[in-house]
């Protein structure tokens, strides 16, 4: 499993909602705005939500067991500055207590997180 950077898991802390694209049976992407945290303990992206295992990402994930989740924002405008992180992996849709997807990163991608304007 890939360690996230010091400036991705400061990034993370800081924002509250990413998208996460599963795969469904008809094989396209489906994309999904979620919540989610990370989990120092295991190094995983946690993610729960609202009767999370009656949805179908929950589904998805079951049938396969990959995903990204997608965490970005508009810094500026002026100058254009975007961040963000994007992490894909192998996914787990756990029901042990209250419902959560597990994505433990294989790759992991950042984007304008350097406290410098570009």
């Amino acid at each position: 499993m890939i360690a996230f950077s010091a400036d991705e898991l400061e990034y993370l802390a800081s924002q509250r909602l990413g998208r996460l694209a599963t795969i469904p049976a008809d094989g396209y992407p489906q994309n999904n705005p979620v919540g989610f945290a990370y989990n120092a303990e295991l190094g995983t992206i946690d993610i729960v939500g609202y009767n999370l295992a009656a949805s179908r990402k929950f589904a998805n994930i079951r049938a396969h067991p990959k995903a990204t989740l997608v965490v970005d924002d508009i810094r500026s405008t002026s100058p254009w500055w975007v961040r963000g992180v994007e992490i894909r992996g192998d996914a787990e849709a756990l029901t042990d207590g209250d419902a959560l997807i597990r994505l433990r990163p294989t790759r992991i991608r950042s984007w304008g997180l350097t406290s410098k304007v570009p």
